[in-house]
């Protein structure tokens, strides 16, 4: 297996690497893959194994990799990109470099909702972004995303900034739900309720509910999770002391944000690349996407690792997320109209 670390000072390594792929050989696939799991490895080696197909990779951020792909163009040897987010995928498709692709199983097994309506990228994991609380000082922890915004709540919320993109589906999501006007009025109120700036991580969310710098915090399950299974300092210590919530289980259900896959426009080994996309939606892929990485399945019925069932059962949004994707650009204008940083 190849295995590139880029970054932007080292792209020009990353291409010479790149170089060395052989487009035209059978039995390889080349992916570009954002995903930074060293955990992600069971998943390549599996595949070989399974199928023979030598997996060939580079990795890098999200929009290094779409620039990329869109700069080489038909000589690109990239069959697969892999990347987190709804609005990376979307980013993708609208940039040309995805293809529609014609699969019987990923249709039947991925959840249309976790779909582009082009089939130019399909879900496979999923976490759910939800609330979580210091049970010391929170008596009465907001029950969905809207009440967030609750004056209650002044000076006790951490979030990240406008920047990422899981603010960013996050608020895409709330404006497909409850239209424009609530989301702008939900996004005023919570930069109200900030307890600092936004700054870090989803992992510096919940260790600032553990050193008292916030109350409440928004953060994707699998940071929550990753901290019960294993040692994360400053969180697995004190673990105890964090609460959570599943917001909306009256209403439109938590927000899921997912890791997903498409195929290159120009994938000189389409085949493999199907192939690839097609083993990431079997049984043995999607449970290892819980157990490797404390992500939910996307596949209804899997398995799931203890460490993500122990969170309890809770009712997700299966809002289309392709919908939500066309929402980013608004929620874009609400983050500068409301001062979100």
């Amino acid at each position: 297996m190849a295995y590139v670390s880029s970054s932007p000072f080292v792209l020009a390594v990353v291409a010479i690497v790149a170089s060395t792929f052989t487009a035209s050989a059978e039995g390889e696939v080349n992916l570009y893959s954002s995903r930074h799991y060293d955990t992600d490895e069971r998943l390549y080696s599996d595949f070989t194994e399974a199928t023979g197909i030598t997996v060939n990779r580079i990795e890098g951020n999200a929009d290094e990799l779409i620039a990329r792909m869109q700069a080489e163009g038909m000589n690109s040897p990239a069959d697969v990109l892999i990347t987190v987010d709804t609005s990376r995928l979307k980013r993708a498709a609208d940039a040309g470099i995805l293809q529609s692709v014609d699969s019987d199983m990923l249709e039947a097994r991925i959840p249309a909702h976790l779909q582009d309506t082009d089939n130019q990228w399909f879900g496979f994991s999923q976490r759910a972004r939800i609330i979580f609380y210091d049970k010391n000082d929170v008596a009465n922890p907001p029950m969905d995303y809207l009440s967030l915004a609750d004056p209650a709540y002044e000076g006790m919320v951490c979030h990240r900034s406008s920047t990422n993109v899981y603010s960013q589906t996050l608020l895409a999501s709330v404006i497909e739900n409850h239209g424009e006007g609530a989301a702008t009025s939900w996004a005023q109120g919570l930069v109200r309720n900030f307890a600092r700036e936004p700054q870090g991580g989803d992992t510096d969310q919940l260790r600032a509910i553990v050193s008292g710098e916030c109350n409440i915090a928004i953060a994707n399950t699998y940071y929550f999770a990753r901290a019960l299974r294993t040692d994360v300092s400053g969180l697995s210590e004190s673990i105890d002391q964090i609460g959570w919530v599943f917001p909306a289980q009256e209403a439109e259900g938590a927000h899921m944000n997912l890791s997903g896959a498409g195929v290159a426009a120009n994938a000189p080994n389409g085949d493999n690349a199907i192939a690839f996309l097609e083993y990431l939606a079997s049984d043995q892929a999607q449970q290892y996407f819980s157990a490797g990485n404390d992500e939910y399945p996307a596949v209804e019925g899997v398995a799931m690792s203890e460490s993500v069932a122990s969170l309890g059962e809770f009712k997700a949004d299966d809002v289309n997320l392709s919908s939500v994707a066309l929402n980013l650009p608004t929620a874009q204008k609400i983050f500068d109209t409301v001062g979100w940083k």
